[in-house]
């Protein structure tokens, strides 16, 4: 299991860039969380088997088609909490 925290900026908020997250979580088979933050990023917690999160990021570095991203950073973080689903949190 391998578990990310991702931190995504640039044109990301007011783009569906949450929605369509949590659709790629999904279809992926990822489990964790995604929302937006007050300076305008987004940021998520995604866990899984490592190729699964491997693809989870590479699709956060394109993000929905109106989506403009500039940089996605990606730290390996660890945690007790273990997510059932994948969630939009506000």
């Amino acid at each position: 299991m391998r578990r990310v925290h991702l931190r995504i900026r640039g044109l990301v908020q007011g783009v569906s860039y949450r929605a369509t997250a949590r659709e790629a979580a999904l279809k992926l088979g990822v489990k964790g969380w995604v929302r937006n933050l007050p300076n305008g990023d987004v940021e998520a917690v995604v866990e899984g088997d490592a190729a699964t999160v491997g693809r989870f990021i590479s699709w956060s570095k394109r993000g929905p088609e109106e989506a403009r991203v500039e940089a996605v950073t990606v730290t390996d973080v660890g945690g007790t909490e273990r997510f059932v689903g994948f969630e939009v949190r506000r």
